[in-house]
């Protein structure tokens, strides 16, 4: 590789960050975020004399964000430096949203210098014990000969079996020493071996569960994704005729526009996918995690459903949900064994004909009002407008669920979200990492007036690199969905949820060198996308939505799946 070949460092002048920069140009790394510090002076040095490139965000939380869509559109794992102290403190948020969402990170940190750790010297943080609940595994280098080994080892680590993030401490004194280090070439971890084939007696129980079933569905999960399994779910379902719910992470994993896929399952999701799940008497799960946003209540969830559940997770398994049908292992490989055991599809026809009425007579809904713009019409149009082709990035909040719901997904890889965490300030960041990863692709940034705030420093970066993200702000002038929840479950008492005041944005994305427009029409809305989204150049949307428009369905907190409120009359 280039930045190899220019490495010129002898293996005996070589400091721990020199070795460090060696393991990462091994690993095939090829971009790293990152943000300097005293504690990374010497790794930062040590950079400088590679080819490897940086991208330095305003914040260490964009440069984790970015990291996240970075590994989730490019498969391959996000690479993060952080100083020791805040600058590690600064990245835990998104340490947790990627170990929640099964994101391969490897994050390094810097720490003071091993004399001093436990003294709380200047910028000292427990960087393990901080990461422990929130990272598949972390380490603190304790030794210069250690470095190749921990960072092969952190690779490995975050990118097989379930993907996660892996934290490797630094002290700075180890990345100025000076020594001789051996380069492995395999790893040894005994105590980690990921199973990916399935259990053949398993795949074949699950197999006469499906001849007998009367009512089955798939639950589609973000394991489809990430294990590549897209093609090999859509040969099965159609052999098997077989409808299809999606997870919000999921989504993308399954073409919308087939007529056996039932929508997004959940707290938001579509009426026809949540009763599939409420009446199922089979229901494969393939690569969800159960969790309580998918499920609602627990009382009411599937109980008339065989559970089959493939996960390459163990721990994932019967840990919400009875599951009477456990598959540990690799989803691509389990759905590729169960098409040599299925033969005939099932005599389901009654039941696939009542949940495509279901979709048909109860669809996604909202009503348009004159002079004002409603919010999935705005998210409708962006698919119009990109054939539905874009990488769609979003924040967390009412935009997030809408555009989850009004933007169908037809391949994988369109689509970044943080699902499990929910953190704000995650989308803008993410998408910056998403155009990178994908930079011939057009990459649209869905963010709420609030949550886009958090991260909106990260501008100077689109300033920087010229990276043409399209940023769709759906202005509500709230927090959205902490006001929805006000509305509708706190007596409309708007508890610091509105926000009247706010920036021009316009103005302050031209104080960036970025085009700025401002939306308040559905006419404005289409001469203003069919002007900015094809074009090369970052631009900023800042469209101004009815400001009262819920999400719905909704399933209330502590209710059933089946209990959806606001569905369509």
């Amino acid at each position: 590789m280039q930045a190899k070949a220019k490495y010129e460092q002898t293996v005996a002048s070589q400091t721990g960050a020199d070795v460090l920069m060696q393991t990462l140009i091994d690993e095939g790394v090829d971009l790293v975020f990152g943000y300097p510090g005293g504690a990374v002076l010497p790794i930062y040095d040590a950079l400088y004399k590679t080819d490897l490139r940086h991208i330095l965000p305003r914040h260490e939380q964009g440069a984790i964000h970015a990291a996240e869509g970075y590994a989730r559109i490019s498969g391959k794992p996000g690479v993060v430096i952080g100083t020791s102290g805040p600058g590690a403190t600064n990245l835990i948020t998104g340490i947790a949203d990627a170990m929640m969402d099964s994101l391969p990170l490897v994050v390094f940190t810097g720490q003071v210098a091993r004399g001093v750790i436990g003294t709380d010297a200047f910028q000292e943080a427990d960087v393990t014990g901080i990461t422990t609940p929130i990272t598949k595994h972390n380490y603190q280098i304790q030794e210069l000969k250690d470095i190749p080994r921990v960072v092969k080892e952190a690779f490995h680590i975050a990118t097989t079996g379930r993907p996660g993030p892996v934290v490797v401490d630094i002290p700075k004194d180890i990345s100025g020493e000076i020594g001789e280090v051996d380069y492995p070439e395999t790893i040894h971890l005994p105590g980690y071996q990921p199973n990916y084939m399935p259990n053949l007696l398993q795949v074949r129980k699950l197999a006469e569960a499906m001849r007998e079933a009367k009512r089955p569905v798939i639950l589609a999960g973000a394991g489809i994704i990430h294990s590549g399994a897209h093609k090999a779910l859509l040969e099965l379902v159609e052999r098997q005729g077989i409808p299809v719910v999606h997870t919000l992470l999921g989504l993308g994993g399954f073409p919308a526009e087939h007529e056996l896929f039932l929508g997004m399952a959940g707290m938001h999701g579509t009426y026809a996918a949540n009763m599939a799940l409420y009446e199922a008497d089979l229901l494969i799960n393939i690569g969800a995690r159960f969790d309580d946003r998918l499920t609602g209540d627990l009382q009411h969830f599937a109980k008339k459903a065989v559970v089959a559940h493939i996960d390459i997770d163990p721990a994932e398994i019967g840990k919400n949900v009875q599951t009477h049908i456990p598959i540990v292992a690799d989803a691509k490989f389990t759905i590729e064994a169960l098409l040599d055991e299925v033969t005939t599809p099932p005599e389901i026809n009654e039941w696939v004909f009542r949940l495509k009425q279901d979709r048909i007579e109860k669809p996604l809904w909202y009503r348009k009002q004159p002079k004002v713009m409603a919010p999935q019409y705005l998210i409708e149009k962006l698919h119009q407008e990109t054939n539905g082709e874009a990488i769609v990035v979003t924040d967390v909040g009412q935009h997030q669920m809408w555009a989850a719901q009004y933007y169908p997904f037809s391949k994988p890889k369109k689509w970044v979200t943080s699902g499990g965490l929910g953190t704000m300030g995650f989308g803008f960041p993410a998408a910056i990492g998403a155009q990178l990863a994908a930079p011939d692709d057009t990459v649209i940034a869905v963010v709420g007036d609030g949550g886009f705030q958090m991260t909106l420093q990260e501008l100077s970066v689109l300033q920087e690199l010229r990276l043409p993200v399209k940023i769709v702000i759906v202005n509500n002038q709230s927090l959205g969905m902490v006001r929805q929840w006000q509305t509708s479950f706190y007596g409309g008492r708007h508890s610091q949820s509105l926000i009247p005041v706010q920036p021009d944005f316009v103005k302050l994305a031209e104080t960036y060198d970025i085009r700025g427009y401002r939306v308040e029409t559905e006419e404005e809305l289409q001469e203003v996308l069919s002007a900015t989204l094809h074009d090369r150049e970052p631009v900023l949307i800042d469209c101004r939505v009815n400001a009262e428009e819920m999400v719905t369905p909704m399933v209330a907190p502590g209710t059933g799946i089946h209990e959806m409120i606001g569905v369509k009359p």
